[in-house]
Formats: structure tokens, sequence, C-alpha cells
């Protein structure tokens, strides 16, 4: 499953680190979550109808929750992007704290959501469904921070002035 998701995540990053555009959110959004649908499927397999209505009813409910999110990672990204040639102490502290917020509200939207589906369809799916989510957000998180230069690194690939 790995193989499969490296091409995933890296088109997502690539798009996500050249220019983000409304537009490119949009795309991407809509990608992700038809593809993360069908790895979600192929995953988790259900041994009677009622508990995959039930638990596709969730995930339904939990993907328009997280894609906002999503949204909110996305433009926290582009005002860093914006910023960071300019990043003074005060515009630092305020994408650390939309970030830090933003990861606490995924957390808790995990929490949230495995609490919903743990009665409908037992413990081991509701993990199943975190651990997969987990390794797809990680990955994702992983492979932009790659692309994303770090702070004050523009100055650090400058040439001296003579």
């Amino acid at each position: 499953m790995k193989k499969f998701l490296i091409p995933v995540c890296v088109f997502f990053f690539i798009s996500a680190s050249a220019q983000l555009t409304q537009d490119d959110v949009n795309l991407v959004q809509s990608m992700y979550g038809k593809d993360k649908r069908d790895l979600m499927a192929a995953y988790l397999t259900f041994n009677d109808s009622a508990s995959s209505s039930a638990f596709w009813k969730l995930y339904d409910s939990y993907e328009a929750e997280r894609k906002k999110l999503a949204q909110d990672y996305i433009n926290i990204l582009q005002d860093y992007a914006n910023n960071y040639t300019t990043l003074d102490d005060k515009k630092a502290d305020e994408l650390v704290v939309k970030s830090s917020a933003n990861n606490i509200a995924v957390e808790n939207l995990y929490m949230k959501y495995y609490k919903k589906m743990k009665p409908v369809v037992g413990a081991l799916k509701a993990s199943q469904f975190l651990q997969l989510e987990a390794y797809l957000r990680n990955s994702i998180k992983a492979a932009i921070l790659d692309e994303i230069p770090f702070i004050g690194e523009i100055d650090r690939t400058k040439k001296p002035a003579n």
C-alpha cells in the first residue's frame, strides 16, 4: 500500500508547494478525497452491510470536517509562503500558533470520530481507520515539509556581497 500512496502524496506535495492557488487547492482536495476513499475502502472491509453503511455515513461526515481543517492547513502554508522571506517575530508566532491549533483540531477530530465509530464498527475497525488516516496525513505533511524552505534558508543560499 505504501508504494501506491507515495505517488499520490508526491502529486499532492508538488501541487501544494508549487503554487497554492484556490484552483490547485480545490483540485487536490477533490482528488485526494476520492483517492482516499478508495484507499479506505480497500483497507477496511466489513462483514455486513449494516456496519459498512454506518461506517461510510460517519466517514463522509468526518471527511467534510477534515477537508475544512486541510484547507486551513493549506492556508497556513500559503501564509508562510507569502511571508517567509520577510518573517519577523510577530508573523512567526502567528504561524506557529495557527499551525499548532490546526494540529490539535485534527487530533480532536480523530478522537471524535473514533468514539463515534467504535460502538458502530468495533474498536479494531475504528483503529484501522485512524491508522490509515494518520499515515496519510503524516505522509503528506512530511513531503510538504521537505518542499518548503526553512526559516532563514533564503539568506543562507544568497551569495555574499563582495
